[in-house]
């Protein structure tokens, strides 16, 4: 009876990896073989992991990541311009304790988004939140939200994250409103939280879509110059993944 009043109580508690341990524990024969200290032990550890899950599994349901990707799985053997020791160096995540950037750039189809998810994968796995945007659709959600009251409320969410990634930077010329929502977006993370920027062209061409000159030179400057660079090149691998017999879990 006493066993079942516990084991109720750790439920209500919601304490679901104690309570589960505790269940498993109470009901095997060889539990006199451990220690109460090592038994207790054991089920304070199995609801340790239950809970580190958990935060996981909502840290990377708010990050609405575009791929379910993660480093362990890049694939080296393309050439397009990845560096391993690079990679490893980035998951350790200490760029995004120093706030710092990530911008990788390369043509269509080489991957460029997929490892900005996976490092966005192993950062929420570190601890950090995350968030995925694309470029043309965060500013486009931003315009609207001008009108209807909630930008101030928009721009608290971009800020929250410890990793924002924008994902396809610079497929098409940005209007006024575009370039100085992007440049608030960039300011207010500046210094404070990490960005992870994609684009098919070179940062030298950044000005050039941006438009106006003072303000791409202001995005520039809080963009570029703490960041990390990764340069890919090389062919599209969309063809690959197009093939009927990969799945959403293949390597990147």
């Amino acid at each position: 009876m006493l066993n079942e009043e516990t084991y109720n109580k750790l439920v209500e508690m919601k304490m679901a990896g104690f309570s589960a341990a505790f269940q498993e524990y109470a009901n095997e024969p060889t539990k006199d073989e451990l220690s109460f200290d090592e038994r207790f032990g054991l089920m304070v550890d199995r609801e340790w992991s239950e809970r580190q899950e958990r935060r996981l599994r909502y840290r990377l349901r708010c990050a609405k990541l575009r791929h379910e990707a993660c480093v362990e799985d890049i694939d080296y053997r393309h050439p397009r311009g990845l560096d391993k020791s690079v990679i490893q160096r980035l998951s350790a995540c200490q760029w995004i304790s120093n706030s710092e950037n990530l911008i990788i750039t390369g043509p269509t189809g080489v991957g460029k988004s997929w490892i900005a998810c996976a490092l966005a994968n192993k950062a929420c796995r570190e601890g950090y939140t995350t968030k995925y945007a694309r470029v043309p659709r965060l500013l486009q959600d931003l315009y609207v939200s001008h009108a209807d009251g909630s930008y101030a409320k928009e721009m608290k969410k971009l800020l929250k994250p410890s990793v924002l990634i924008l994902d396809d930077l610079g497929l098409s010329p940005l209007n006024e409103s575009q370039r100085r929502d992007l440049l608030e977006v960039v300011e207010d993370r500046y210094a404070r939280k990490s960005i992870i920027v994609t684009s098919q062209l070179p940062t030298k061409k950044w000005h050039d879509t941006i438009g106006d000159p003072t303000i791409a030179d202001a995005i520039l400057d809080r963009l570029v110059h703490n960041a990390h660079r990764i340069e890919m090149r090389g062919k599209s691998m969309r063809k690959k993944s197009e093939n009927p017999k990969t799945n959403k879990n293949q390597k990147g």
